[in-house]
């Protein structure tokens, strides 16, 4: 407990406020909002992990559980995580001889989740979880009822003092119940403010997200709007007009929603109900099929708008999306106990993420192939204009020029000693060429001009690869 207590970005994370940007929920806008929040990862752990075990309570029994009820009381510092479904047997453990309850909320590296070889798709595995939130607490309220016996037993002072369990006869439903007063001294706080009351918020809604269909979830009493996977991605996009969204429920273990960003690669992803704020190979394995789809697309395309193509890379296309994935996998591992990253290989999801051809090429012609054109065109632009300037101030060796045979040593240190020949149209250019194999292309380029050459001046027709030369015109500088 004091190793804990002392050492605590081991177990829960830092316990000093860091400033980050991250999406939160703004209660005026009623959806999820990118901005910079100054946040203590430790506090925000300690609640995640009893939200994540309220949750694992609906894989634990699906078919009585249907309600998760969340408090957040900001003036009190008053934290509070209620749900039905299964509760914990209120009988004495056999070896340990305390409550079961107690057993679980109170004595660190006590679980159920530690056997690799039951497979379960739970986010809590070694054995703290809950406790952490019992250990960073002033006060941390347990109740329970198994349907025969309800259960309350009240810790305080970081867990150290454990009150005496009350029992109490009851015919109830079943039911979990954790309120707890966070610690806030020890996190450097006084007060719980706007900008982790904000966060807390969002994993209220992303616990709606990650369990819909199933189960409904309220926070102060308000019954939130979430019916489903695709009214979740709507508190990110449905203010982005005219941006496609893809979905797809691809099985009982895996939904997906695609939209695009000009901003660079974008994911929002949930491995049973945890939110993977870094991603992981879960993300991995979904994105890496979409990119696959998409870059097929993008260079059958690439080729018929521009000779040759463009070069366009997986992470080209990468950085035009914007994914959403809400899966389950089996005794997940992740980076850290703050399980941002999940570090589980894809062999051991135990299940694949089989994305239908439908939904690949509803994405593949959403829009985005368009837009990693444009971007892949740009760059090239660019790339032209980095090369046409040389260290040395002198013009570097022209390429992308259409119709253009540039001498060999254009470009280089020898570039003073070539001559450009201008022909006027192709047909002369032609003529020029042949006698280029004859004096040799060292020294001797070739460009068409167009038609008549006229006294117009130097300059370069918008969309018209011809250039018209007045003989009149002075050189250019």
């Amino acid at each position: 407990l004091e190793h804990i207590l002392l050492r605590p970005d081991t177990y829960v994370g830092s316990t000093e406020a860091q400033v980050q940007d991250l999406w939160v929920f703004d209660g005026v806008q009623s959806r999820m909002v990118h901005r910079k929040i100054s946040f203590v990862p430790a506090l925000y752990k300690i609640f995640d992990e009893i939200l994540v075990n309220a949750a694992d309570n609906l894989q634990r029994d699906p078919q009585g559980m249907d309600s998760i009820k969340v408090e957040i009381h900001q003036q009190q510092g008053l934290l509070s995580v209620w749900n039905n479904g299964r509760g914990l047997p209120v009988v004495l453990h056999k070896e340990q001889k305390v409550y079961v309850p107690e057993l679980v909320f109170g004595h660190l590296l006590t679980s159920d989740n530690y056997d690799d070889t039951s497979c379960k798709v739970v986010g809590g595995r070694n054995g703290y979880g809950a406790k952490l939130a019992n250990v960073f607490s002033t006060e941390f309220k347990v109740e329970t009822c198994d349907g025969k016996n309800r259960f309350t037993q009240v810790f305080t002072k970081n867990m150290q003092v454990k009150g005496k369990p009350e029992i109490v006869a009851t015919k109830e439903k079943s039911f979990t119940c954790i309120t707890f007063k966070p610690d806030l001294a020890k996190f450097g706080m006084t007060r719980l403010d706007d900008d982790i009351v904000s966060l807390l918020t969002k994993r209220v809604y992303d616990v709606a997200g990650s369990t819909t269909d199933r189960c409904s979830v309220f926070l102060n009493g308000e019954k939130l709007d979430v019916r489903n996977f695709r009214d979740y991605c709507d508190l990110y996009l449905l203010t982005r007009q005219g941006v496609p969204q893809i979905y797809e429920k691809c099985s009982d273990r895996w939904e997906i929603c695609v939209s695009l960003t000009e901003s660079g690669f974008n994911q929002v992803s949930f491995v049973n109900s945890i939110c993977t704020i870094r991603g992981g190979t879960h993300v991995t394995h979904v994105s890496d099929q979409i990119v696959e789809a998409i870059l097929e697309k993008v260079k059958a395309q690439s080729k018929e708008k521009v000779k040759g193509g463009v070069d366009v890379r997986p992470h080209h296309v990468k950085n035009h999306l914007w994914v959403f994935i809400k899966c389950l996998v089996e005794n997940p591992a992740f980076d850290s106990q703050t399980k941002e990253t999940l570090m589980t290989k894809q062999s051991k999801f135990g299940s694949r993420c089989e994305l239908s051809e439908k939904f690949l090429s509803e994405v593949a012609t959403c829009g985005v192939v368009d837009l990693i054109l444009m971007a892949a065109m740009a760059k090239s632009k660019v790339d032209l204009g980095k090369k046409l300037k040389a260290n040395t101030g002198r013009v570097a060796r022209l390429t992308g020029v259409p119709k253009l045979e540039d001498a060999n040593d254009a470009g280089g240190k020898l570039s003073h000693e070539c001559t450009l020949i201008l022909t006027e149209g192709d047909s002369a250019k032609a003529l020029a060429v042949a006698g280029l194999s004859v004096i040799g292309r060292d020294k001797w380029g070739v460009f068409p001009l167009r038609g008549k050459v006229r006294a117009s001046g130097i300059k370069k027709r918008k969309g018209s690869s011809s250039v018209h030369v007045s003989p009149d015109s002075p050189a250019p500088n």
